[in-house]
């Protein structure tokens, strides 16, 4: 088994496509020293505000954290919150090629704490299938572009951009692709359930304990559990792997006819699990394109995700903290 150190070097340069739902996070900060007298809410004083990119925008942020390209292929809105989105991709480089805007409202999540805990999350969205010219144009641009990329990370948070025309469309885009180039370009999907029957023909796919049990509909109480599932959704869905995210107990990979391999977690402390299963995404995208194994990909990923989880809010994890986590030679 090859050292994790020399695929991490490897990262820079490669360009991942990130397909997925584009989400705007807005954190409310403050203080709350009393009870509302209208109802029996803490009353929220609020010392400061921030958005910072969310959804698929988080994972296509951690990707360049790693020092990875890429560029994400989604829809926003013409809206003020669109615009938000629009100045932080900016920030990260020219990476929204692949965006169209639609009448539709840009998701928002707005989350409310108080003294570090939260207290309420607003959300504001408008899900289901996309506007039919939204949805050509994305497509258009999906069949035209994806040759350009070493690996392909679809980010599902049931909003609507991940639909059976979309994953057909990038299905003919990535075997044209494979045609023209002779070589496979990984296809890594982050998954909701309601969606599980658009990502037949991935190359892994990375449900947490509670989406996997809700995908193979079976139970998952222990390891005898964890392999049925495991089994059943690669089975189901043709796929090379599964890799199960499964918090405290680290990880479950289950590849082709191998044993399923358990990963036990790195993480040395959890302050917040916002944003690990990005994470995990992102690195496991860019260890594939890199040349790894499932198997160092998925351990490379379990490292990341025990930096992450150790950060407060929505965040990504660089290069040097990759590399001083990772076990020497």
């Amino acid at each position: 088994m090859s050292d994790l150190r020399t695929l991490v070097p490897r990262f820079t340069g490669l360009h991942v496509l990130v397909i997925g739902d584009i989400i705007l996070d807005h954190f409310v900060r403050g203080k709350a020293s009393r009870i509302s007298p209208e109802a029996p809410v803490p009353v929220v004083s609020v010392q400061r505000e921030e958005y910072l990119l969310g959804g698929s925008a988080n994972v296509l942020s951690n990707i360049v954290a790693l020092g990875g390209r890429a560029e994400i292929c989604g829809m926003i809105g013409q809206d003020p919150m669109g615009d938000k989105v629009l100045g932080l991709l900016s920030m990260v480089g020219d990476v929204g090629k692949g965006i169209v805007r639609t009448g539709r409202p840009t998701t928002l999540k707005t989350r409310v704490l108080a003294q570090g805990q939260q207290v309420v999350r607003i959300d504001r969205e408008e899900t289901g299938p996309l506007p039919a010219g939204a949805l050509e144009r994305l497509m258009d641009w999906l069949g035209c572009n994806l040759s350009r990329f070493d690996a392909v990370l679809v980010s599902d948070y049931a909003k609507g951009m991940v639909s059976e025309s979309t994953m057909q469309t990038l299905r003919h885009a990535l075997d044209d692709a494979r045609r023209t180039s002779g070589r496979p370009i990984p296809w890594v999907v982050d998954p909701k359930p309601v969606n599980m029957p658009h990502f037949a023909g991935a190359s892994i796919i990375t449900p947490n304990h509670h989406e996997a049990a809700r995908m193979s509909g079976l139970p998952i109480r222990g390891e005898e559990n964890l392999l049925a599932a495991a089994r059943a959704i690669q089975d189901e869905l043709a796929l090379q792997a599964v890799l199960i995210t499964r918090g405290s107990g680290g990880m479950a990979l289950l590849e082709n006819d191998r044993p399923m391999q358990l990963i036990p977690t790195v993480a040395k402390e959890v302050f917040d699990v916002t944003g690990a299963g990005d994470t995990v995404a992102a690195t496991l995208a860019l260890g594939l394109a890199a040349g790894g194994s499932m198997s160092e990909a998925a351990r490379l990923a379990n490292h990341a995700a025990g930096i992450v989880v150790g950060k407060i809010g929505t965040a990504a994890v660089s290069v040097p903290e990759l590399l001083a986590a990772l076990p020497p030679a």
